[in-house]
Parts: structure tokens; C-alpha cells; sequence
């Protein structure tokens, strides 16, 4: 299985039900409830506890990846988080950019700069907008024809 992203929640189960509901991402009934000394080693957390869930993404089949969705028990403001640059953002194409953004505001998220249409030279069109999450990951809207 090809893995897309991961994310970490303060509140998975929130952050799971935005993905669901705003940009129809599907559970796959993959999930994780991890401990023990390998998490301990592999994050060097001690006594770490996650959960996660895999969500398909949307316009994909059998062959899908996914969003992997974990929250830690216990957040470390300090950890080092592996250099932490991390990723800018997750893009999703959508149908329709105003009616997606209005959701994602309407199930706690928040709009980051303006709207933008534009048309190419080759006489394709575009829409565009970022925004976050109900926690603040960013998110870019689009829709091409």
C-alpha cells in the first residue's frame, strides 16, 4: 500500500471526522494502538502511546494511499521532530473550490488568503485557495477545467 501522509492530532478522532466529512476521505478499517519499547526506540519518547487510522483519499480504489491520522497520549511541545521543517501542505482537487471551502469552514476550519482564478495559456482554467483544518494544517483547494 502507498502511504500519501501523516499526520499528528491533538485530536484524532476530530481530525479524522474534518477529512470524512469535508473531503469524503474513506476509513479503510486500518488502525494502529501502538507502545512498547520499539515506539519508545523509534520515536525516543519514552512511554509513548499512539493511535491512528488510515483514510483512503478521494477518486482512489484498491490501490489507494492514504492519510495515516496518529495522536500521541502525551505531546511533546520540545521533541525534536526529526529536523522539522515537515511538509508546507496536503492538496486536495475538489469539484467545486467555493462549496468545499465553505464546509471546511462551516467544520471548524479557516481560510488562508484569498480565492484565486486563473486562466492558462493553453486555455485551461483554475481555481485555488489555502486553508487549514480544524487544527491548523494547511490545505490547498483546487479545481482545474
Amino acid at each position: 500500500m502507498s502511504r500519501l501522509e501523516e499526520r499528528i492530532a491533538k485530536d484524532s478522532r476530530r481530525l479524522i471526522d474534518f477529512y470524512q466529512e469535508v473531503f469524503q476521505c474513506k476509513s479503510i478499517g486500518e488502525t494502529r494502538d501502538l507502545r512498547g519499547e520499539r515506539l519508545d526506540r523509534m520515536t525516543g519518547l519514552y512511554g509513548a502511546h499512539l493511535t491512528s487510522e488510515h483514510l483512503c483519499l478521494p477518486g482512489y480504489g484498491e490501490d489507494h494511499p492514504t492519510l495515516e491520522i496518529f495522536s500521541y497520549d502525551r505531546m511533546e511541545e520540545s521533541c525534536p521532530l526529526l529536523n522539522r521543517c515537515g511538509i508546507a501542505y496536503i492538496a486536495f482537487e475538489v469539484d467545486d473550490v467555493e462549496e468545499t471551502l465553505q464546509l471546511l469552514l462551516k467544520k471548524g476550519g479557516s481560510q488562508i488568503g484569498e480565492l484565486v482564478r486563473t486562466k492558462y495559456p493553453d486555455g485551461r482554467s483554475a481555481v485555488f485557495v489555502y486553508a487549514a483544518d480544524c487544527e491548523g494544517n494547511i490545505v490547498e483547494l483546487l479545481s482545474w477545467s
